[in-house]
């Protein structure tokens, strides 16, 4: 089971961590993925993070503002945003494959479990 958090409301230019808190199993195999689906569009893969070996995949389009990593907390992983945009508004999922270890191919793939999203809205 995952739960993401961490959302809510910010302003263009601030940064925001999100983070993603397994259940049920331990983070040491399986690839864990953040995915965002803004209204009206498709859902897409933003970042994902292998956790057997802490390799990850950033797609270009947010690449240089979008930081995966292990959180702090155990069996979590965080999700940095830096220069939020109003293009950044979207809810926001964590995902994982329970048998996929690679962080570009779950990016790629169709993860089979997922967290309930949590809401990021940039606005001024």
């Amino acid at each position: 089971q995952l739960q993401a958090s961490g959302g809510g409301l910010v302003q263009p230019g601030e940064s925001l961590t999100l983070s993603c808190k397994a259940s049920g199993f331990t983070l040491n195999r399986p690839a864990i993925g953040w995915f965002r689906q803004a209204p009206g569009k498709e859902r897409e893969a933003v970042s994902c993070l292998s956790t057997n070996n802490d390799t990850t995949f950033v797609p270009d389009f947010v690449k240089g503002r979008f930081t995966v990593s292990r959180g702090k907390a155990k069996n979590t992983v965080e999700l940095r945003i830096d220069n939020l945009t109003p293009e950044d508004t979207a809810v926001y999922y964590c995902a994982t494959d329970l048998g996929q270890a690679s962080s570009h191919a779950l990016c790629h793939g169709r993860p089979m479990n997922w967290g309930q999203g949590t809401q990021v809205t940039v606005s001024s």
